[in-house]
């Protein structure tokens, strides 16, 4: 029976010869569809370790026509970087947002994570962590965090940055697809085994990781079972200083200083006019100065357990027939502790002593203010989340000319965080010094009283709350493909059912003492503060196992009216056309289809105890070209044209809960009839293979996004869903407000805004430097660099940086890799009078060493963030300014390790 696709393709079979020659493959490819050349025309290198794999991503990039990359597992069990998102970073066009030191998100060509699709095995799936309050908290959106999985249970991964009408919709910015490991992808008997051991210079703990896989086939290959696990432990401190963001008294809206007549500037005040309800103030309350100064601890200690199982039984010559598991937990207990003196919304209570204003005469850098108070805030952070996920999928040739791939399988994330958070206040009126002078990210703190009194405190209940998110995705869809020797046709359905579930529950009742005295102690690190770029002092926290023993009653209340579910069924297919044609001395490969989706939704929610459901629907025709046109045999251009898109983020669909005002005529809510994202693309691409195992390639890509959802004001009448619950609302009083039937209100709420465009271009060099003399030709490297540009997105970095260099023997090698990013805006609409919220761009450095002491057996050696890069957070103030809102570190991290194969 013919199995080859049409015109069978030469360079595909000489990709196909590269990939046998090793198991291990490590490939950043941007791949493109076949060439109409003889395998014999390239001469296969054999060669192993990252450079053998780069060699072969150089084959992998001339068999497709859509664009994307792919990172491929260096050996059985072995991913180039121990989190997924980290080895995504170092892809061009991608970058990561980090939590507790580890990649958790991804932004992709400017566009933050709930633009870019993330695949398992087949299907699309849910992944949701919980994280601090900077770093956006519990996950209820699209978004996928990369951090519940162990990077090694996967041997594949594969960023698609264009679309083909086969790919399924949901990703302006791309997809990433994600594949576990497959006993016919390795025949025979294999067992791999690797242990590291992980040592943090700021913790001082050692953490171990661990994986075990065994594969194996039966029956002259026609049966194959893998199974493998990984577990690891890593204990994580977060130390340094934070002000909660900058404000100034006008801006703050808790009131002007009273006294300033006795005020000591030092500096020239230029803030321009200075008024307050439209009376002119002194200039004093027009000056930034930080709302919370405070010593931040972040502390996590995680626990991953990650399984994965595959079932493979070939059915004679009529295809395979595939059984996927993947099972993964995640749980931690996050500790945070911060103390802060108070100038949020109490400025009419303070006296400024003395002021030092800095040279723009806008921000004060070193301040003594009387009649301040304090606070410390304890929080206890017990988080877990469960994913578990059952493809089943085959393949199957029912003629020469016709093949079906069918699949159906059900993923399900079930993230749940308890917060135990306490407040210790100090009410009464002390002195407080803040010097930036000398350090303008830490400023020297003076206090009037004994931080690490407890008997100066109460003790409160800042917040006892959990939260459950539970995302269900189930998927079928099959697929037909016809080949003749001219032409490939492919056509399929594809049917989605998502779920996502978000609750709430609180512990009531809470004694709240009136001294904190024998509920607290020193923060129980004795070496906080030790190697920080500033001074940290230890100070007085919550004791948690005091107050958990003598003072609290776990009994978990449900919040009802902050739960809230959103379904969302869609029914898609497609219908693509693939063909090669030879023009002149040149060929060009063809891609053109359409794809056409139908979405339905249904958003339920709570307005108090009544439940409010509504349903909205809405399809799309997503038509798409690509072309991959080989100019020369070491040059191909190509040209992408799609239509895609992104549905909102379910989160902003809740109709619930509600704040209406009757007499203004206001109401804040989500909004269930949101439109998806829209986008028209352009990419263009053009690669020289200008020697043996070498590129230099650039592309470029335009996106014209048709709307975007933003935060807005509309007037417009109350939905009549609504209805029932105002005429039962107490609060509404006929007499008084604003009739809601007749009446429009003013709603702030998620609306589909003006579009925006994003473009950009990718540049990517990869060489091994064989030209050198010996030693030095085992040496070579990869980089690339991105631009991108675009209206006010968040998480978008105008430009990033990538950079690998290493060298490879036989028996040994190294590389060292660097990637940057400029700074991004987290937030444009910022808060407490701030323009914008930010991140300074990081840039990190990470090492990778082995040596092959023989076949069987390797040690390694990695280094993550060899520079020990502080993550830095600020804000923009009048818009002009920077700010520093947080300024930490995690450490660097070694780790020592041995892996077994067999």
């Amino acid at each position: 029976m013919n199995k080859n696709r049409f015109r069978k393709n030469p360079v595909f079979s000489a990709m196909i010869v590269a990939l046998s020659c090793s198991t291990s493959s490590l490939a950043f490819a941007q791949e493109v569809q076949t060439e109409d050349t003889t395998a014999e025309d390239y001469e296969i290198i054999e060669v192993s370790g990252f450079r053998g794999a780069l060699n072969r991503a150089l084959f992998e990039k001339r068999s497709a026509v859509t664009s994307k990359e792919t990172i491929l597992s260096e050996d059985i069990g072995k991913f180039p970087d121990l989190n997924i998102a980290e080895s995504l970073q170092r892809v061009p066009g991608v970058a990561i947002s980090r939590e507790g030191g580890e990649g958790r998100q991804i932004t992709l060509r400017g566009l933050g994570p709930d633009f870019t699709r993330t695949t398992l095995n087949g299907m699309e799936v849910p992944s949701s962590t919980d994280g601090t309050d900077s770093g956006g908290g519990v996950n209820g959106g699209r978004a996928f965090d990369f951090n519940v999985f162990a990077s090694e249970l996967f041997n594949r991964v594969d960023i698609q940055k264009t679309s083909s009408a086969s790919t399924e919709e949901g990703g302006i910015a791309g997809t990433v697809d994600l594949y576990s490991a497959k006993p016919f992808s390795n025949p025979g008997f294999h067992v791999a085994a690797s242990g590291q051991a992980g040592y943090n210079d700021v913790t001082e703990e050692v953490d171990p990781r661990m994986v075990f896989m065994i594969s194996n086939t039966f029956a002259d290959d026609t049966i194959g079972a893998l199974f493998s696990v990984a577990k690891s432990q890593r204990t994580v401190r977060q130390e340094g200083f934070g002000t909660v963001r900058w404000t100034t008294p006008v801006r703050d809206g808790g009131g002007i200083y009273t006294d300033t007549g006795n005020t000591t500037i030092n500096g020239t005040i230029n803030t321009g006019p200075c008024e307050a309800d439209g009376e002119a103030v002194d200039p004093v309350n027009c000056l930034w100065t930080p709302r919370l100064p405070r010593y931040d601890f972040f502390g996590n200690n995680q626990d991953r357990l990650g399984i994965t199982g595959s079932l493979q039984f070939a059915v004679g010559d009529a295809g395979t027939i595939t059984f996927d598991t993947l099972h993964s937990t995640l749980e931690n207990q996050r500790t945070m502790y911060n103390n802060f003196e108070m100038f949020r919304s109490t400025f009419s209570d303070i006296t400024p002593v003395s002021l030092t204003v800095d040279e723009s005469g806008k921000q004060v850098v070193a301040g003594t203010f009387d009649n301040m108070t304090s606070r410390v805030e304890s929080r206890q952070q017990l988080s877990e989340t469960d994913f578990s996920q059952y493809v089943l999928s085959g393949e199957f040739y029912l003629s020469d000319e016709l093949k079906m791939n069918a699949m159906a399988g059900t993923a399900k994330s079930d993230a749940r965080s308890e917060q135990y958070r306490y407040n210790m206040t100090n009410l009464t009126p002390h002195t407080f010094s803040f010097d930036f002078s000398g350090n303008a990210n830490v400023p020297v703190m003076d206090y009037g009283y004994d931080i690490t009194d407890a008997s100066l405190y109460d003790l409160s209940d800042g917040r006892l709350r959990a939260t459950d998110v539970e995302r269900k995705n189930d998927t079928a869809k099959v697929d037909f493909i016809y080949t003749n020797d001219s032409v490939e046709i492919k056509m399929g359905m594809a049917w989605n059912d998502r779920t996502v579930s978000y609750s709430e529950e609180q512990i009531n009742g809470f004694p709240d003492q009136d001294s904190a005295v024998g509920f607290a102690e020193l923060i129980p690190y004795d070496d906080f503060g030790n190697g920080f770029d500033g001074e940290l002092n230890r100070f007085i926290v919550a004791d948690f196992g005091a107050i958990e023993s003598q003072l609290l009653n776990k009994t978990w209340t449900p919040r009802t009216e902050q739960s809230w579910e959103v379904g969302e069924e869609t029914l898609g297919g497609y219908l693509e056309f693939n063909s090669e044609y030879d023009i002149a001395d040149m060929n060009l490969r063809t891609n053109f289809g359409m794809r056409y989706v139908k979405t339905t939704s249904t958003a339920s929610g709570f307005i108090q105890l009544d439940e409010v459901t509504v349903e909205n629907d809405y399809d799309n025709f997503l038509p798409s070209m690509n072309l991959s046109l080989s100019v020369t045999e070491d040059v191909i251009a190509r040209l992408g044209l799609s239509r895609t898109m992104t549905r909102p983020s379910l989160s902003s669909l809740n109709p619930g809960n509600p704040s209406f005002s009757y007499v203004n005529g206001t109401v804040s809510s989500g909004n269930p009839y949101l439109d998806p994202f829209t986008s028209n693309n352009v990419d263009l691409g053009l690669e020289w293979y200008f020697a043996e195992e070498s590129l230099l390639a650039a592309n470029y890509f335009y996106k014209d996004i048709e709307t975007f959802i933003t935060s807005a004001t509309e007037e417009r009448l109350v939905d009549a869903v609504y209805l029932p619950f105002i005429d039962s609302d107490p609060q509404y009083d006929p007499a008084l407000a604003l009739d809601p039937r007749t009446v429009p209100y003013t709603h702030t709420s998620p609306v589909n805004g003006e579009g925006t465009t994003v473009n950009g271009f990718e540049i990517i060099y990869q060489q091994p430097f064989r030209f050198l003399p010996a030693p030095f030709d085992g040496l070579g490297t990869v980089m690339n660099y991105t631009r991108v540009s675009a209206g006010e997105i968040t998480g978008l970095s105008k430009n990033t940086y990538n950079a690998t260099l290493y060298y490879e023997r036989e028996d040994y090698g190294i590389r060292l890799s660097l990637n940057k990013r400029d700074d991004y805006i987290t937030d444009y609409s910022g808060s407490n009078g701030n323009a914008e919220e930010a991140t300074t761009g990081p840039t990190y450095v990470d090492l990778s060493a082995y040596y092959n002491y023989n076949e069987n057996l390797t040690f390694t050696i990695e280094g993550i963030n060899l520079t020990d890069e502080y993550e830095r957070l600020f804000t923009t103030g009048d818009g002009s300014q920077n700010l520093i809102r947080e300024y930490n570190h995690t450490g660097t991290q070694i780790f020592l390790g041995a892996r077994y194969t067999m």
